[in-house]
């Protein structure tokens, strides 16, 4: 199923943008409406570089993904999991280990059924609806916790999501998750950062159905708390799947992430 401008499920008011659909939109997808075209394009108008950001995070996510399944991680959950996008956590996971557990929290109702439609299917797979700012009331959710164990280690991914939290917000939501998983899990984040606060303040003024919060190394650092960091540690998406580790030089925006593990 194809959610379209003609094809609009019951509830789901399709004249306010919705951030997942207009990820959906800079990723090359057809699950958006007018209203999220148009403010992805004014975004993207303002700063050509989002849509190749939304791509370097995706290339992040499979990576720590596949690193984290190599470490013998098991299940997933992958809070804030927008649309459906290709290759998905339960694909670059089970790239690795065949039976890896995903869960995939969203609060955006399209972005939930297309991932009930489309992801998750089959033993082990399961997409919910819900705040991931509330983990007490996430890890309590039956749906979630018929497919992720909280004694067994578990990756927790918040890509591409903290960027709507405060700082101080954002590394509370961190721990909170972290404080409930077992020792030995992981927690994969990423933020979109600008060193050109002047354009962020256009690209805020664009986008004006998102409140967007300027997180630096430091911020991501601090959301990973006592974790231990994964190297090459904070940096730059595309760095971190490289191995590189750092940050671009000139680049007015662009994604940083960071992995840490819970001993």
């Amino acid at each position: 199923m194809i959610v379209t401008d003609e094809n609009t499920p019951a509830g789901i008011d399709k004249t306010r943008p919705s951030i997942a659909r207009v990820y959906d939109y800079w990723l090359g997808g057809k699950d958006n409406f007018e209203s999220d075209r148009e403010m992805g394009s004014r975004m993207a108008e303002v700063n050509p570089a989002l849509p190749q950001l939304v791509r370097h995070n995706r290339e992040f996510i499979c990576a720590a993904v596949a690193r984290a399944a190599a470490a013998g991680i098991g299940q997933f959950l992958d809070l804030g999991s927008g649309l459906p996008a290709h290759p998905a956590v339960h694909e670059a996971a089970r790239a690795v280990i065949p039976d890896a557990r995903v869960c995939y929290v969203d609060i955006d109702p399209v972005a939930v059924l297309h991932g009930e439609v489309l992801l998750a299917r089959g033993e082990g797979l399961a997409a919910v609806r819900a705040d991931l700012t509330d983990p007490e009331t996430v890890l309590a959710n039956s749906q979630v916790r018929a497919v992720i164990d909280l004694s067994r280690p578990v990756a927790v991914i918040l890509a591409a999501v903290v960027h709507f939290l405060p700082p101080d917000a954002a590394a509370a939501v961190c721990a909170g998750y972290m404080s409930r998983a077992a020792s030995g899990s992981w927690l994969i984040v990423s933020s979109g950062h600008y060193e050109d606060e002047e354009l962020g303040r256009r690209v805020q003024q664009a986008g004006t159905y998102a409140r967007f919060h300027n997180h630096d190394a430091a911020n991501l650092g601090s959301m990973l708390g006592d974790l231990e960091l994964v190297a090459p540690g904070v940096c730059e998406a595309r760095s971190w799947v490289a191995g590189t580790g750092g940050e671009p030089a000139g680049r007015p925006v662009y994604a940083l992430a960071a992995v840490g593990v819970k001993s």
